[in-house]
């Protein structure tokens, strides 16, 4: 980016002149330094966590520039990066604003204090949304013209577009907006997170001699952001007017007899997280209810202001919000952006998207065949999103109906609005069946969906608990119990994401529909330690958090290295969405120094560094960022028998030791090949894939001269299974 310090990733590539092909085995070094010599608390071995995932969230910007993407969805990446850089202001700086205001600093691993982070990641974060803005200004909406797609300023309006945003703004606009003069009897009103507002300034006297100079005018979050112009009036192409600049065009409307002499618009964010460490009510969704009201006026920690708000209007803003210069940022152009979201439902340009795809169902799965039949002769693995989640609704579905099932257990952490999971586990509970759905009410931003899934299952008969408090319940587990013959017979559905249908069509995951004897029986237990009470369980094949899992972990990785330090071949495959766990970090270190070939595939956070002399030269860490959210997470350890697990858990802090989650094995050995192989096709990426080097800095990985056809993996899984 023109005006970042750090490079920018679209802009390098990396220097295969020495790479490791992740087709082959290469030599392991095995230094002879041994790992108990180096001091792995050392801060200058990690990356700090909140400026790791700004750099994700880079290479989610660098898509907006990525002209091999169709130009709305490049727009689309445009957007993605405003509701991430939102979401890491409420939830992340938030929580480290928090500490400086409680004087509770405390370094991370990286040994950065919480001031020095915000002040390095509020410049990164100002040089990034120039470069947003431009690629939309100087990129984008050219582009976008050229195709006959207008946002129109209000200088570029016709006399008949001009007459008919007057009426829109009279019918649809001033009869539901409510300008805030400022004065003693008007403080300086609460101002809901994430909304947009104009601050004006105002000269003259109202009716009442006042002339505070000052009004704030809130835009009705109840109205489009986005109007399309009338065919009649633009009768070519698709042309649209923001709601913002409609507002500000007939401002003086709502100050009759006084002059607007300034008028810009602006947006606060606040912070979002929920605090329920201290509830005592007997109830967990009442309690929770009640703290949902208070996300939408938490402390303030980012300003954004128009390009030409002037300095006495911005500093204004700043005092009443309780921020620093450092935490205000102005932008050329809209300040609520994400809101153009919205256009991807109102254009018809398939030939502006990427390609509609339909994902398959393997035949054993099909729409009428029982799906219990099909799981009796063989596990299935799927692959979402190039292989249907439906079966897996289809199953739930069927078990409602089939009067051999007897019981279903069911853990929900997200799932779609109008869920179709939901509706068959009520169905289930009204034919009689036993249902037990543990349903985690703290999943961010989905507490008041989940809050009502909770009432529709209890309404229709199903016991519904929400987890152990303390602990979130993060794992995928879907139990049956059914009657066959004079017996009862478990199966289980086992998922590295949520069961939520349309996620399922941008998420990758893995799914497994299994019959197996002991794994279900641990699922079983791991149902029972969840909604009842007792000692610690013991599973033969589950690992889960926070018990073992990180236990597991860690010896799974020691065996690499006990492998590798005897002269046997020694490696180790890990595709995350995060890396943080300094335990877990530290025995990822020792390994390389031992010679084992770590490769990990982190789409986000990565507190590791990799090619580090002497200490992770055997590691190599790629994120993959393209079409599709890269969100399955799958191990794989050579020396490990199962070699390979899938899981709900990646390698944090929170993951290992304060949620309820579950790793489980692939026991059959053509699914765990076949996710072998994912995982190498995965590495072998050439044109979604960005390298880690030891510097902290992402670069987009070279292309190999020889190949002719260049085709990123998740196109590649396309092609093989949708």
């Amino acid at each position: 980016m023109s005006k970042q310090t750090s490079p920018n990733p679209l802009d390098l590539v990396v220097d295969n002149s020495h790479p490791r092909d992740a087709t082959q085995s290469p030599a392991r070094t095995r230094k002879e330094i041994e790992p108990a010599e180096i001091d792995f608390a050392n801060s200058n071995y990690y990356e700090n966590r909140e400026l790791s995932y700004f750099k994700f969230n880079l290479r989610v910007l660098s898509q907006a520039r990525n002209s091999r993407h169709p130009l709305l969805e490049r727009l689309m990446f445009l957007l993605i990066f405003s509701s991430n850089l939102d979401e890491f202001y409420e939830i992340r700086i938030s929580g480290l604003k928090k500490q400086l205001d409680f004087g509770r600093q405390r370094p991370g691993p990286d040994g950065q204090y919480p001031e020095q982070i915000l002040k390095n990641i509020h410049q990164q974060v100002r040089a990034a949304l120039n470069e947003q803005y431009r690629i939309l200004n100087e990129d984008l909406l050219p582009s976008l013209a050229r195709e006959d797609i207008h946002f129109l300023p209000r200088h570029e309006w016709t006399e008949k577009l001009k007459a008919w945003t007057r009426n829109y703004f009279d019918n649809e606009i001033l009869p539901v907006v409510s300008p805030l003069g400022l004065d003693p009897a008007h403080p300086f009103p609460r101002l809901v997170n994430k909304s947009l507002n104009f601050i004006l300034s105002l000269d003259g006297k109202d009716a009442f001699g006042r002339d505070s100079g000052l009004a704030i005018v809130p835009a009705p979050r109840s109205l489009p952001r986005l109007i399309k112009a009338p065919s009649e009036i633009i009768p070519n192409g698709d042309s649209f007017i923001s709601l913002s600049s409609i507002i500000h065009a007939y401002m003086d409307d709502f100050f009759p007899g006084m002059t607007v002499t300034e008028c810009h618009q602006f947006r606060v964010t606040r912070n979002s997280d929920l605090e329920m460490s201290n509830v005592e009510e007997e109830d967990y969704a009442i309690a929770l209810q009640g703290q949902l009201h208070s996300r939408r006026f938490g402390a303030a920690t980012k300003l954004e202001v128009g390009i030409n708000c002037p300095e006495a209007l911005t500093s204004f803003l700043l005092d009443r919000f309780n921020l620093t210069t450092d935490e205000l940022f102005t932008l050329d152009g809209p300040v609520n952006l994400q809101r153009l979201m919205a256009l991807t439902d109102i254009l018809d340009r398939p030939d502006l998207r990427f390609p509609k795809f339909s994902p398959c169902t393997p035949s054993a799965l099909d729409e009428n065949v029982c799906i219990f039949s099909a799981v009796d002769k063989e596990d299935q693995l799927l692959l979402h999103p190039f292989q249907s989640f439906l079966p897996v609704i289809d199953w739930v579905r069927q078990a409602a109906k089939d009067p051999t099932v007897v019981s279903i257990k069911q853990t929900l952490y997200r799932t779609n609005e109008s869920s179709e999971l939901v509706a068959a586990l009520a169905e289930a509970a009204r034919n009689g069946k036993e249902v037990t759905v543990v349903i985690e009410l703290r999943a961010r931003f989905d507490e008041a969906e989940n809050i009502n899934f909770a009432s529709v299952l209890q309404e229709a008969g199903a016991v519904v608990v929400y987890g152990v408090m303390g602990y979130k319940t993060h794992a995928k587990m879907l139990l049956f119990v059914r009657r066959v013959g004079n017996t009862l017979k478990r199966y289980v559905h086992l998922g590295t994401g949520n069961y939520h249908l349309k996620n399922s069509l941008l998420y990758t995951d893995y799914s497994l529909m299994t019959a197996d004897e002991t794994l279900c029986a641990d699922v079983h237990k791991v149902f029972q330690q969840i909604t009842g009470m007792g000692k610690k369980i013991h599973p033969k094949l589950l690992i889960h958090a926070p018990f073992n899992l990180r236990k597991s972990l860690l010896k799974m990785i020691g065996q690499e290295q006990q492998a590798a330090a005897s002269g046997q071949p020694a490696r180790i495959i890990a595709k995350l969405n995060a890396l943080t766990d300094p335990a877990v970090i530290k025995a990822l270190y020792a390994a390389s120094i031992s010679g084992v070939q770590i490769d990990l595939i982190v789409r986000g956070i990565c507190c590791l560094k990799p090619g580090m002399p002497g200490v992770s030269e055997n590691i190599r860490v790629v994120s993959i960022v393209g079409r599709f959210l890269e969100h399955s997470r799958a191990y794989y350890f050579e020396n490990s028998i199962p070699q390979l697990y899938c899981s709900s858990a990646d390698w944090m802090e929170r993951n290992l030791s304060n949620r309820i989650e579950v790793s489980f094995p692939i026991l059959k050995k053509k699914h765990a090949n076949r996710i072998k192989r994912d995982l190498e096709l995965y590495l072998d990426d050439r044109v979604q894939s960005w390298e880690l080097l030891a510097n902290g800095e992402y670069i987009v990985r070279e292309r190999d001269a020889d190949q002719k056809e260049q085709v990123c993996i998740q196109t590649k899984l396309l092609k093989k299974l949708a």
